[in-house]
């Protein structure tokens, strides 16, 4: 087991490991505690109650924060045509088909989300195997395979965040910066609860969030009590 530093031991001391915070205690400890040397990202992490083995239980979505993420993210569009130029008025950093396809087969990966039409997710499947295990194949559940580019430029561009519940029931999202004010990230909290309720299988028995906490990059989780908004 990795060896804690001095900073994130006295970060912990700071956290009741006892206790379960509401939202509005847990992001006040957490920009508190914050001590990396940068505008630290600011993390919800889930445990739930599904199964993900079974294909009704596998969470997976997307949701523009009110707040947006404090990162501006670097969108490639596969589109040919219209669909090109729209993507290029809508504000997409890169735009192409085939040439990107081949750009990226030789190693080239300096954007964050992949937007595609759908005529050109014939090609964009060549790319499965280099784009799925870093999360970023177009999916039609996440609004990343569509016809309306304008629109999937311009939310990611305000702050959407995908998300998808891991092989152990675990789901992460970024909702925002340390930087942040307090009542900015509340609102992203929230916003991003809410659609990971809306999620909800109805297949899912039992306690559905088994474990919610915040943290920063670097930092110590702080546990919040689900019934506390």
């Amino acid at each position: 087991m990795a060896k804690k530093s001095k900073k994130y031991l006295a970060a912990l001391e700071k956290v009741d490991s006892s206790k379960a915070y509401s939202v509005e205690e847990a992001v006040a400890l957490i920009k508190e505690i914050s001590y990396a040397n940068f505008d630290a990202t600011v993390e919800v992490a889930y445990r739930l109650g599904v199964d993900p083995k079974k294909a009704d239980q596998q969470i997976r979505g997307a949701v523009v924060l009110p707040n947006g993420t404090g990162k501006t993210q670097k969108v490639l569009v596969f589109a040919r045509g219209p669909k090109a130029t729209e993507a290029e008025e809508a504000g997409a950093d890169y735009v192409g088909d085939s040439d990107l396809v081949q750009k990226i087969n030789g190693g080239w990966m300096d954007f964050d989300v992949v937007v595609a039409t759908p005529d050109m997710m014939g090609e964009v499947g060549r790319l499965g195997r280099v784009l799925g295990p870093k999360g970023l194949m177009p999916n039609p559940k996440t609004g990343t395979v569509t016809m309306d580019v304008t629109k999937a430029v311009n939310e990611i561009k305000a702050g959407k965040v995908t998300y998808r519940v891991d092989k152990q029931s675990n789901l992460h999202a970024p909702i925002g910066k340390v930087s942040f004010d307090a009542e900015k990230l509340v609102e992203n909290f929230k916003t991003m609860q809410d659609t990971v309720m809306k999620a909800k299988p109805s297949t899912s028995k039992g306690i559905y969030i088994k474990n919610l906490s915040i943290t920063s990059t670097f930092g110590p989780g702080v546990k919040v009590d689900p019934s506390s908004f």
